[in-house]
C-alpha cells in the first residue's frame, strides 16, 4: 500500500514538473489594438525554455467570418517576433492571431482580440512597429480555403533538441516511475 501511494505521488510530481515548462505568452498584438491596412506590424511572443515548442504556424482568424488567413508556417519559436504587412485584409474588430502546430492540431496560444482598419484610416492605438531584425510576411485578402501559407520557413530538425539533457531528463524520470510502479504492482 505504501509503495503504491509513493509511486502515485512520484508520478504526480513528475507530471507537475513537466507541465511547469509549458508556457507561451503573446505580448503583441494587445487587447483592442488597431492595425491599419498598408502598414507593417509586429507580433511578439515569449515561451518556456523546455516546453518542446521548436516551431509553430501563425494564422489569422476572425470571429464573424468562417475561414483563416494562413500567415506563416514553421516559424522558429526562438525568434520571438514576426513582422506582418497588411495588404487589403477586410476591416473588422474581431481578429485574433492563432499560434498553432497545424500538423498535430495543437494550439499553443491565441492573441487578444484586435482590429484591422481600412487603408488610410487613423489608428487610435499604435501597434508594435516592425523591426528590421524580424522576418516580414505580407498577407492579403479575405480567408480563402484553397490558399496556402503566405510564407513557409524552412523546417527545423526537432531530433537533436528532443534528445538534449533538459528534454530527456523528465522523459527518463517518467519512464523510470512507470517501470517502478509496474514492478511494485507485480511484486505485490
Amino acid at each position: 500500500m505504501y509503495s503504491r501511494s509513493l509511486s502515485a505521488t512520484a508520478l504526480w510530481l513528475i507530471t507537475l514538473a513537466s507541465a511547469a515548462h509549458a508556457y507561451f505568452h503573446v505580448s503583441s498584438p494587445t487587447k483592442d489594438m488597431q492595425w491599419v491596412n498598408g502598414k507593417t506590424y509586429m507580433t511578439t511572443w515569449s515561451k518556456g525554455v523546455n516546453d518542446g515548442v521548436i516551431m509553430f504556424d501563425l494564422e489569422l482568424a476572425r470571429l464573424s467570418v468562417d475561414g483563416l488567413i494562413l500567415i506563416a508556417q514553421n516559424i522558429d519559436a526562438k525568434l520571438g517576433s514576426l513582422n506582418i504587412m497588411l495588404n487589403d485584409v477586410p476591416a473588422g474588430d474581431d481578429y485574433y492571431l492563432l499560434y498553432v502546430n497545424s500538423t498535430h492540431g495543437v494550439m499553443h496560444a491565441t492573441s487578444p482580440k484586435f482590429s484591422i482598419l481600412a487603408s488610410g484610416s487613423d489608428s487610435s492605438s499604435n501597434g508594435t512597429t516592425a523591426t528590421g531584425t524580424s522576418p516580414t510576411v505580407t498577407i492579403s485578402g479575405a480567408p480563402n480555403p484553397t490558399a496556402h501559407f503566405a510564407t513557409t520557413f524552412p523546417a527545423i530538425s526537432a531530433a537533436l533538441p528532443l534528445l538534449s539533457a533538459p528534454h530527456f531528463a523528465p522523459l527518463l524520470a517518467a519512464a523510470t516511475t512507470v517501470l517502478v510502479g509496474a514492478w511494485t504492482l507485480l511484486s505485490a
